[in-house]
């Protein structure tokens, strides 16, 4: 996000407007989602005080609630830093750019996923821990495969 990045996006100011309000708005109701879940747990985790389960079923269940909620509130929270991140892409004239291959992401993705940092190639390639840093770190270029097996060998899922 340091680099100011010649807008390639092709987007016009319309288009990166109507984005960022679907982020801000995404980003509200994400905010508001977490509230409620903390919230309810705070609130449940109060009042079950005074009503602790004698049963380890019980006791299990609450735990897997517990759990349950507390990683839907990870998620959320991931997702509210890439929400953030695409809200400074705008502001610093990179947003919807592919931030591997500095080529404009499609406006579809964009439509889909207002936060998308990578094109749907990259995307696959980060999901798939082949791209670090920004650039493409995987692939048949970087494995060292045995002299007896040939790339044909193998499906790209296997590696």
């Amino acid at each position: 996000m340091g680099k100011r990045r010649a807008n390639k996006s092709e987007l016009r100011p319309a288009e990166i407007r109507r984005f960022k309000n679907l982020l801000l708005n995404k980003r509200n109701e994400i905010l508001s989602n977490v509230l409620c879940m903390e919230d309810e747990t705070l609130h449940r985790m109060r009042t079950d005080l005074s009503n602790m389960p004698f049963h380890m079923a019980d006791i299990g269940s609450d735990n897997y609630e517990l759990e349950n909620t507390l990683g839907l509130m990870d998620s959320e929270r991931k997702l509210l830093v890439e929400i953030e991140d695409a809200l400074g892409r705008i502001e610093d004239g990179s947003y919807g750019i592919c931030e591997n291959e500095n080529e404009p992401i499609p406006k579809a993705r964009l439509n889909a996923i207002p936060w998308a940092r990578y094109c749907v190639a990259c995307a696959n390639l980060s999901e798939k821990g082949l791209l670090v840093g920004g650039e493409s770190v995987g692939g048949w270029d970087n494995v060292n495969l045995p002299t007896d097996y040939q790339k044909d060998d193998f499906d790209d899922d296997t590696l």
